[in-house]
């Protein structure tokens, strides 16, 4: 059974000239259905393609042209509701939200306001010092996104690519439970992180698959738990949307300047104006895009041309009954099947990819073991080389195999670190390595015993300070290893150099 029980994290607090401020984080993030085609035509979501070469003719808003609903992006949506713990609504609608905007050619979105596709639900978000904050989700909806205006190609005009026009977004929107920057970083990566486990999102900020618009404002201590008591938001100050955020230290960035802006203007006799604004990381500063726009400045109203989406419960639960085991379990189960400590096994499920990895390598073996072997000389290494685990040159199977020769004493941890580098560089089956490059381990005491010998015999004086302080006793154990090549039983070179030595 998973165990919820957490600590709460200290509230971030941020010095004015007059009093102190607390910060109140909401958050809409947008997030890339992975699918082949996009929400109403059969055009690829392909990223990378020729510029306007994944555009139907519904997508470029051509005359007569009518959506036809992807099923599969439904069913996407709804199992992300499902991961996030949420309602799931088997009655949905379609809006229109008119703007206009170059990049969107039929002068309005199709989205989801007044009845989305998934309502209520709830994320964990860890903190990693043992505190964790619950973050509710209000709602999640499907949306289109729009096309992509580009500036940069040349000096008097500007171009359109519409590819992205039609793909489907699920906006996923959390209530105002957010409290500072680093929880706001770390809540983006736990939604990407369960979302890539359920296969609905790739989470690539870069590509702008993932991006969020944050919403800031600031309230004095035991302002926020009156709203709480009350759901008032009157208790809160004026917020402020920072719009398209692709970068967790941007947002953490952004969110901190923003707070202090409104904090100056506040402590100065001023008033907050809800606006959306951007950030600017080369000036370190967000500067106003438009007035914050309410829902009746978008004139929303139903889509005439799709009828209201109504789902069955039993293929809700069947899709429910094929989601696989999400992050928070599956962290529980590496904790108390291998003996985790609960670091480790954060960090072997951070990725569903590292978290199959290490559960093939430690099946049927020392899990602490594995665990350690995975984390510190495999990530290590690959984090070096800037590699993913998917790129990794030593597999399960051969990361398995040196962890048996370890266990069966079959080798030390010294050659054991000598023979990963092997494969890692050349590949290869590590017991074969082993036996045909000698790098066995020396067990034979009566070999261990022999070299030790000759050690005392030729350092007396040695010897006889040995005996004063044991602790010089690691000298002889040093030379033993060294007069062996490495290759001596660590554990019983000691055993013997303390009966030799009477230590």
């Amino acid at each position: 059974m998973l165990d919820l029980t957490y600590e709460m994290p200290k509230i971030k607090t941020i010095a004015g000239a007059k009093h102190d401020w607390e910060l109140v984080i909401g958050m809409e993030v947008h997030a890339q259905v992975s699918s082949n085609a996009k929400l109403f035509s059969g055009a690829s979501t392909q990223f990378g393609a020729e510029p306007n070469s994944n555009v139907a003719f519904v997508d470029a808003a051509m005359p007569g042209m009518l959506p036809v609903i992807n099923e599969y992006c439904v069913e996407q949506a709804v199992r992300t509701g499902l991961g996030l713990k949420a309602d799931i609504n088997l009655k949905s609608a379609f809006d229109r939200k008119n703007y206009f905007y170059p990049d969107l050619p039929q002068g309005y979105q199709i989205s989801q306001l007044y009845h989305p596709i998934v309502g209520e639900g709830e994320v964990l978000v860890e903190m990693g010092d043992g505190t964790a904050r619950m973050v509710r989700i209000e709602r999640i909806h499907m949306e289109q996104d729009a096309g992509k205006s580009i500036h940069d190609m040349d000096p008097h005009m500007s171009f359109v690519d519409l590819n992205r026009t039609g793909v489907c977004l699920m906006e996923i929107v959390s209530r105002p439970d957010i409290r500072g920057p680093e929880e706001a970083a770390a809540y983006i990566a736990k939604l990407r992180q369960i979302m890539r486990y359920l296969g609905t999102c790739d989470g690539n900020m870069q590509n702008g698959n993932l991006r969020a618009d944050v919403n800031v404002s600031i309230c004095l201590p035991g302002a926020y738990e009156k709203y709480q008591e009350t759901q008032d938001f009157s208790h809160l100050g004026t917020r402020c949307e920072i719009k398209n955020m692709n970068s967790m230290r941007f947002i953490q960035q952004a969110i901190e300047v923003e707070a202090r802006r409104q904090i100056a203007i506040v402590e100065g006799g001023g008033k907050v104006d809800q606006e959306t604004r951007l950030y600017d990381p080369d000036k370190g500063e967000t500067r106003s895009m438009r007035s914050k726009e309410e829902a009746h400045d978008y004139r929303y109203f139903p889509d005439p041309d799709l009828l209201p989406l109504e789902i069955e419960q039993a293929w809700v639960d069947d899709i429910a009954a094929k989601l696989p085991e999400l992050p928070d379990e599956k962290k529980a189960r590496f904790i108390e099947a291998f003996g985790l400590t609960d670091y480790d096994a954060s960090v072997l499920t951070a990725e569903v990819e590292s978290a199959a990895y290490f559960e093939e390598v430690a099946k049927g073996r020392n899990g602490k073991l594995a665990a350690n072997w995975v984390i510190n000389e495999l990530f290590g290494r690959l984090k070096k080389e800037d590699h993913d685990i998917t790129d990794s040159p030593v597999s399960p199977a051969q990361l398995g195999g040196i962890i048996d020769l370890i266990s069966s004493d079959a080798i030390s941890g010294k050659i054991a670190k000598d023979l990963f580098e092997i494969v890692y560089t050349e590949g290869g089956d590590p017991a074969q390595i082993v036996e045909e490059r000698g790098m066995k381990q020396v067990t034979d005491t009566g070999a261990i015993e022999a070299a030790l010998d000759e050690i005392i015999a030729a350092n007396p004086a040695q010897v006889e300070k040995a005996k004063v302080n044991p602790k010089l006793a690691g000298w002889f154990v040093g030379q033993v290893m060294k007069a062996t090549g490495g290759k001596a039983n660590p554990k019983a070179v000691n055993e013997l150099v303390a009966q030799k030595l009477g230590s």
